[in-house]
Order: C-alpha cells, then sequence, then structure tokens
C-alpha cells in the first residue's frame, strides 16, 4: 500500500518521505517475520538474522543517489520479541540519520555478548556520518533524537552517543545463544 502510494507521489521530496516510511515498516515486518518462525521453540528470535534481513532491506529501499554501504560484525543471539523490535527501529532510525548527513555513509553495526555479564551484549553502530556537525545536531533536535532516545528507554538502556567517532552504542538484554 505504500508502495503504491509512493509511485503516485509528486516530487522527490515526497517519494523519499514514502521510502522513508516503508523502511521502517520493514524493520517490523522482518521482527514479526522471525517471531513466527521461532514461535515453536520459543527461546526468542536470533538477532543476528533479523539485523542481517534488516540492513539487506535497507540497502535495497535507499534512494538511489547513496551508496549506502552497510557492515555488520554480529554475534548470534536469542531476544525477546520487544527488544528485537526495538533494535529493529533503532537501527532503523540511526541508519536514516546516517544517510540524511551523508548519502553515501558507510555504516558498521556490531553486537557482541559482553565479557562480564552473559545476558547482556553491546550494540555499536558507527559511521562517519554520526560525526557532530551542524547538520547532524540539526536533524538530531528537529527529528531523530527523541524517537532514537524513546527506542533506548524502552529497551530499559542508555543509549551513548560519541561525537568525535561518530558512534552510537548500548548494551541490551539477551536470552542466550541459539
Amino acid at each position: 500500500l505504500i508502495n503504491f502510494h509512493a509511485r503516485g507521489a509528486q516530487g522527490p521530496e515526497a517519494a523519499e518521505a514514502y521510502a522513508s516510511i516503508q523502511r521502517r515498516v520493514d524493520a517490523l515486518a522482518v521482527v514479526h517475520r522471525h517471531h513466527y518462525a521461532e514461535m515453536e521453540e520459543n527461546r526468542g528470535l536470533e538477532l543476528r538474522a533479523v539485523m542481517g534481513e534488516l540492513a539487506s532491506n535497507i540497502r535495497a529501499t535507499a534512494p538511489d543517489s547513496t551508496r549506502l554501504a552497510i557492515t555488520l560484525d554480529v554475534e548470534p543471539v536469542l531476544v525477546s520479541q520487544d527488544v528485537a523490535t526495538a533494535v529493529a527501529f533503532l537501527l532503523t532510525e540511526i541508519i536514516e540519520l546516517a544517510m540524511r548527513c551523508n548519502p553515501g555513509a558507510q555504516i558498521r553495526i556490531s553486537l557482541k555478548i559482553a565479557d562480564d555479564d552473559p545476558a547482556r551484549a553491546t550494540l555499536r553502530v558507527v559511521s562517519p556520518a554520526l560525526v557532530e556537525s551542524p547538520e547532524f545536531e540539526a536533524l538530531l533536535e528537529s527529528r531523530y533524537g527523541r524517537v532514537i532516545g524513546g527506542l533506548a528507554r524502552q529497551m530499559r538502556t542508555r543509549l551513548h552517543h560519541d561525537p568525535l567517532v561518530g558512534a552510537y552504542e548500548s548494551t541490551i538484554a539477551i536470552n542466550g545463544r541459539p
């Protein structure tokens, strides 16, 4: 339905708005698809598979003018549906922010189980597009900051932004390994 309306969009701004909405809907769809596939075992969703599909979907729906590159370094972990949904939306928002700051954004996403707590993993998103700049700050203030902050609160975690490196980092609750 969103794609149908996007084809009739008047101008590139409207078309990009529809594409941006579609990426968010896709993030939710990825989590739900994996949730129902894992329902029989009920141990949780395998986050590496969710993140891989999400990254592929975002690359596929990125505007033609972007040279977006997403690299994943993700350990296999199981998470609840709530955590998977929040992570999918958080990654989508951070990647959208990076694409708005730099259409050729190079993004590296990693997820590593914490050495000191096997019930937590560190999620890290790094991109030169996320380095502090006037454009980055304006986008964070006007659009992305509240959503990103709200998603971190939903996961009951702190989200740290390193403005010099262009990194967002947080720890998330995990159910264990697959």
